[in-house]
């Protein structure tokens, strides 16, 4: 579903996912939300979160204040699930690099509504360590404030990737300080890209240990692929 001659999900889509996504966050989930008052309550925002778990997504959408569209890789939109998640306005992205998938956030943001990331781009440890660089181009390009949002107890300790919860666990969901970025006068695009992902990484990588503390959650452990990568990166 669609506005007509806009090309953007349309407004009604939200309507009937939002209480879902509430309904997950809070009577199949037990989940305590914090910083809302963090979130501009109008205009474009870019809700940039953290990722352990396929939950992260769905958690974040229904405790965020304002209804948001998410970025979900293209192999979900498949059968039951892919019709759902189009009927609730997501967006599908491929993780290969999809300008097309970001020109459309764009176009979302433009028209003032709010779009949700991932920017880890994979499940792993959560700590933010490393962003992909679509959410500052977002950003630079949209002019719209990034929320970093902290996603923690969706996955613990060692639980597998594909882990699902059982009911009742508790969830911690923490927005940030909004953070606003500009290109620099005389600064090349490239430049502006890795200082504007390089700030949004630190703003959400502090967050996640921030809401840590405040919450007494952990993140879990990174898996055996997250680790292997971690040391090729560094042997190289």
């Amino acid at each position: 579903m669609t506005d007509a001659g806009a090309g953007l999900p349309s407004g009604l889509t939200t309507a009937w996912s939002r209480p879902v996504g509430w309904i997950l966050d809070h009577l199949v989930y037990r989940t305590t939300v914090t910083g809302r008052t963090n979130v501009p309550t109008g205009g474009p925002v870019i809700f940039a979160g953290n990722h352990i778990s396929f939950l992260d997504g769905p958690v974040m959408f229904g405790a965020a204040p304002r209804p948001m569209h998410i970025l979900v890789k293209q192999e979900m939109f498949k059968g039951f699930l892919g019709r759902v998640l189009t009927a609730s306005g997501q967006l599908p992205v491929d993780r290969r690099g999809d300008r097309a998938a970001l020109q459309r956030c764009k176009d979302v943001l433009d028209a003032g509504r709010c779009v949700g990331i991932l920017p880890e781009g994979t499940r792993g440890s959560g700590a933010a360590a490393d962003i992909n660089g679509g959410v500052a181009w977002l950003a630079l390009n949209s002019g719209a404030p990034v929320v970093p949002v902290a996603i923690l107890g969706t996955r613990q300790g060692d639980e597998h990737l594909d882990f699902v919860p059982r009911p009742g666990r508790r969830f911690h969901v923490s927005f940030g300080s909004a953070l606003t970025l500009a290109r620099r006068a005389g600064e090349t695009g490239r430049a502006s890209m890795d200082r504007a992902a390089q700030d949004i990484r630190a703003a959400l990588a502090g967050h996640v240990q921030d809401t840590i503390q405040l919450s007494g959650q952990t993140l879990p452990f990174a898996d055996h692929k997250d680790l292997t990568a971690v040391a090729g990166d560094a042997g190289r």
